[in-house]
C-alpha cells in the first residue's frame, strides 16, 4: 500500500511540475485557485513557486512512503510522518464531501477526493504496519 501511495504522490509531484511548462490552461484544468491561474497568465513567479512547493511536499511523501515500504533506507520521524500524511490526505478527502453535496456534482473533485482518500488509507495502513512491527 505504501508503494502505491508513494507512486501516486510522485506522479502528482511530476504533474505539478509539468503545470509550469503547460501554462495557465494546465493550472486551470487542475482547479488551481484563481490567483494561481492568473499568476500563470501574467507570467509572475507565484504560480511556479506554488507548483514547485507542492511538488516538493509530494516528493517528500514519496520518500516517506518508500522508506516505510523498505525500498529506501529508513528516514527520520517515519511513523510520525506517515500518520501526519495520512491524516492530511484523509481530511482533504473528507472536506470535499460537503462541497459536493451543496454544489453541483463535479467529476474532477470527486476523482481528486477519492484519490486523496485512497492515498490517505495507503499511508495509514503503512503507519499501522510500522507500529505493529516495532511491537513484535
Amino acid at each position: 500500500m505504501l508503494i502505491a501511495g508513494g507512486l501516486i504522490a510522485g506522479l502528482t509531484a511530476i504533474w505539478h511540475l509539468l503545470m509550469i511548462v503547460g501554462g495557465p490552461d494546465w493550472y486551470a484544468f487542475a482547479h488551481a485557485p484563481k490567483y494561481i491561474v492568473e499568476s500563470a497568465r501574467q507570467h509572475t513567479f507565484v504560480a511556479p513557486i506554488a507548483a514547485v512547493f507542492i511538488a516538493g511536499l509530494m516528493f517528500a511523501c514519496t520518500v516517506y512512503s518508500f522508506s516505510g515500504a523498505g525500498l529506501i533506507r529508513r528516514v527520520p520521524l517515519l511513523k510520525s510522518a506517515l500518520i501526519t500524511i495520512s491524516m492530511i490526505c484523509l481530511i482533504r478527502a473528507l472536506v470535499t464531501v460537503p462541497y459536493l453535496i451543496r454544489a453541483k456534482l463535479d467529476v474532477w473533485n470527486m476523482v481528486a477526493s477519492f484519490g486523496w482518500f485512497f492515498v490517505g488509507v495507503c499511508f495509514l495502513l503503512g503507519a499501522v504496519v510500522q507500529f505493529t512491527e516495532k511491537n513484535k
